[in-house]
């Protein structure tokens, strides 16, 4: 869990980070139709994180599976590092091109955000930490959800896709003025 405060006046916000599979292993393979529909709007996604949200993309392999880094950050979040760790995993997928399925890829970013290699990668393998990861997947149905980015406001209102600061700030003053605040 990450605390932040958004104003001065206003209460912190606890952000929860849930996993998600978008292509879980096993799954069907991606027609070739619409991964050529991914590929040409690529150009379009580099240029709106470029314009709108002031980043530089530098995408890591694609059609890798996410589960281990998602398995890796329940680790992380037991031992009071998952912030640090979802940060890490992020740039290094978003903007390093790193592979975050592959363990050592893992294990560096761990160790990075403060944790103890070995019992990392024992982690990976452990049931309880994947059965974690599952209930956050469940959720997400429950929620409806079908697609990343995704986020949550007070287990009621459903923000999908990339969201200017704006969009995101006016849900919260709205939840804030629900609550009487």
């Amino acid at each position: 869990m990450e605390q932040l405060t958004t104003t001065a006046s206003a209460p912190p916000l606890d952000i929860h980070w849930r996993s998600f599979e978008l292509r879980p292993a096993g799954g069907p393979p991606i027609p070739p139709e619409y991964r050529a529909r991914i590929e040409a709007f690529r150009p379009q996604l580099l240029q709106i994180a470029r314009e709108r949200y002031n980043r530089e993309l530098n995408q890591g392999p694609w059609g890798i599976d996410s589960r281990p880094a998602l398995v890796g950050a329940k680790f992380a979040e037991a031992h009071d590092a998952g912030p640090d760790y979802h940060d890490r995993v992020m740039r290094a997928y978003w903007q390093q091109a790193r592979d975050i399925s592959d363990r050592a890829v893992l294990a560096e970013l761990a160790e990075a955000a403060g944790l103890e290699r070995a019992p990392f990668l024992a982690a990976l393998d452990d049931p309880t930490f994947d059965a974690a990861v599952q209930q956050d997947i469940e959720l997400a149905r429950q929620y409806g959800l079908n697609g990343v980015p995704a986020l949550v406001f007070d287990n009621r209102y459903l923000v999908s896709g990339a969201q200017p600061a704006d969009v995101l700030r006016r849900v919260v003053e709205q939840i804030v003025e629900e609550r009487g605040g």
